[in-house]
């Protein structure tokens, strides 16, 4: 047997390098890089094999360890989970920055691959700068606390130890199925240690990712199920666009009549146009889709894990209605009791049109008149809630219609928390698959400006627009040096209404006056969070890190800057004040929370009392 004599960190670069992956007889190099940032734990081991190695792997210098985990997930997410950049981080603090990355990575089912430094296998140099020490367990170190969070992982002790522990890593990785976070914990010592590998280990290896064929006998009882519905609805997530199945999904509602609601994953797979096209639903959908989906009698659940703000917390739909799942996952296919297809989306949805067109099936004329003059009435909401003008201060809800109305067919709209996500989702009318990214599996501020990175290593001819609240912002905006650093230009639009105002709102709602959520300083007379507005500078913030910057002080001044950014070479960053609560508002929809049973509120009972009278009725599964 021919070997070659490699430290563990060249060998594991060397076996990166050779991954590939095929889909519909398409290979792409799954692996196109790492992104990291070097401290004792990976510098002189993963960092040497880096500068050294001589692999075609791109090295990405991020700022934050989170931010680098947001940006390669964003950038597997828009590549449909078909390439991937790898993370790296040095022990402990860097290391532990990473898990709120994982978790965003495997909420989402993106697959992300961690390979963070770790304190000393042999032991003999412990405890060392930055080592979690736990008294009870030794073989305990902060990367433990990846295990949660990660769909796979493993801690390579022993340089002959990354065989194994890099084929179940990818084993995870490209399966669409159970892939996520993906977490190789690397000793610094064992990174550094030379071992003969094998040859035939770092030959090219192909994951075959296949389309999972559903079975007949779920096939048929699929049609005889869709066959007895007067008034079905489809809700398409996720898995319809990483299977590339937006024209199937389009026959499919087209020909028979059913209309399709979108999860916040799955937007952008039909074009708002489309006459069965509904737009968002759940807690943060149209009117149209939540007043279509009470009345069904059949949900079509598509490629969509039926979070709590697609079902409204399983409000969104009747007690008695059933649910048709069809999802590549029994873990999210078999939820909410529903009958389960296993199966990829695009192969499901084609033998679904081709055996409801043989019984002739579609939805009556009543329906589609109905279907219809809800889209109409939607869409003139949609029109006033973009045009509306105040002369005292600026509507969230026309900021973001003046972005949608701007950007062109190709352009990426970016966001991920606060108010903005409920806004776009039901109002942004997405013309072409792709162009909508919203990370709202785990919602994480400080996603928004790294996702955006991200899209643009994906995309780099696009035009990449991020939505971002001064909440959020404030939270992680290092990875605009990255976007610099790389020539890699993103557009930042910053939205600023003093706070959270997202879950003031929720507050608000819920019996409280609103309390903590808003940028303020500590009033010195009563010694609340109640005092003036706190004023930030968030353009001069963004200057001085070198972003080209504008401020817009009205709507007009607004679209003037957005042409200029347009024009710029480097990252843009536009400011605008809009005032506070002027985001859309629930339409037919409802969350579940848990509010408090005894308060000095009468207000919060008295909500209290109403959202347990709403749950009794809820079917519980």
């Amino acid at each position: 047997m021919q070997t070659i004599r490699l430290t563990m960190a060249q060998a594991l670069l060397k076996f990166l390098d050779q991954q590939y992956v095929e889909f519909d007889s398409q290979q792409t190099k799954f692996v196109q890089g790492v992104m990291g940032i070097f401290g004792h734990g990976n510098v002189t081991g993963l960092g040497e094999a880096l500068e050294y190695g001589n692999t075609e792997l791109k090295y990405i210098r991020g700022q934050n360890e989170q931010g680098i985990v947001h940006t390669a997930t964003a950038y597997a997410k828009q590549m449909n989970r078909r390439a991937i950049f790898a993370c790296t981080s040095s022990v402990g603090p860097g290391a532990m920055n990473m898990i709120t990355g994982a978790a965003t990575a495997t909420v989402n089912r993106i697959p992300v691959l961690l390979l963070p430094g770790d304190v000393f296998a042999c032991r003999q140099p412990d405890p060392v700068l930055q080592q979690l020490e736990v008294p009870h367990d030794y073989t305990i170190s902060s990367n433990d606390s990846f295990k949660p969070v990660s769909k796979y992982f493993d801690r390579v002790e022993r340089p002959e130890q990354l065989m194994a522990a890099c084929l179940n890593a990818f084993r995870v990785l490209t399966n669409p199925e159970i892939t996520g976070a993906v977490t190789l914990s690397l000793p610094q010592d064992v990174q550094a240690e030379a071992y003969d590998y094998p040859l035939h280990f770092f030959q090219k290896r192909i994951h075959y990712m296949d389309r999972k064929e559903p079975q007949l006998r779920a096939l048929e009882a699929a049609v005889k199920l869709i066959a007895k519905a007067k008034r079905p609805l489809i809700i398409a997530g996720g898995g319809v666009i990483y299977s590339e199945a937006s024209p199937e999904l389009n026959n499919l509602a087209n020909d028979t009549g059913i209309p399709v609601a979108e999860t916040q994953a799955g937007k952008s797979c039909m074009d708002w146009r489309s006459p069965m096209s509904l737009g968002g639903i759940g807690v943060t959908g149209t009117l149209a889709a939540n007043e279509l989906a009470i009345n069904s009698d059949l949900v079509i659940a598509c490629g969509t894990r039926l979070s709590d703000f697609t079902t409204g917390s399983k409000s969104a739909f009747r007690a008695d209605t059933p649910i048709l799942s069809i999802n590549i996952s029994p873990f999210d296919g078999l939820k909410m009791d529903a009958q389960f297809v296993e199966g990829d989306a695009r192969t499901v949805l084609q033998e679904l049109t081709a055996r409801l067109k043989n019984i002739a099936y579609a939805t009556d004329k009543k329906y589609q008149s109905e279907i219809k003059a809800g889209k109409e009435k939607w869409n003139k909401e949609v029109d006033r809630l973009y045009h509306l003008r105040d002369e005292n201060f600026i509507h969230q809800t026309a900021v973001v219609g003046a972005l949608n109305e701007f950007m062109n067919l190709d352009d990426v709209v970016v966001c991920a928390a606060g108010s903005l996500p409920g806004d776009l989702h039901r109002l942004w009318r997405s013309e072409k698959v792709k162009s909508y990214h919203m990370e709202y599996g785990y919602s994480c501020m400080g996603y928004e400006i790294a996702g955006g990175l991200g899209v643009k290593i994906a995309q780099p001819e696009t035009e990449i627009y991020i939505l971002v609240g001064d909440g959020s912002f404030l939270m992680l905006h290092s990875e605009l040096i990255t976007s610099l650093q790389e020539n890699f230009k993103i557009n930042i639009i910053l939205l600023d209404n003093n706070g959270f105002q997202c879950i003031k709102n929720l507050q608000k709602g819920n019996g409280s006056q609103g309390f903590g959520n808003e940028l303020r300083y500590r009033n010195p007379v009563s010694g609340t969070l109640n005092g003036e507005v706190i004023p930030i500078d968030f353009a001069k913030i963004a200057e001085g890190l070198g972003i080209k910057s504008f401020k817009a002080n009205n709507l007009e001044e607004f679209k003037q800057n957005l042409e200029k950014a347009k024009k710029e070479t480097r990252s843009t960053l536009i400011e605008i004040k809009v005032e506070p609560g002027t985001m859309s508002d629930g339409y037919e929809s409802w969350w579940r929370v848990g509010i408090a049973e005894i308060s000095n509120s009468s207000e919060v009972e008295k909500a209290s009392q109403k959202a347990n009278a709403k749950i009794k009725s809820i079917k519980a599964y």
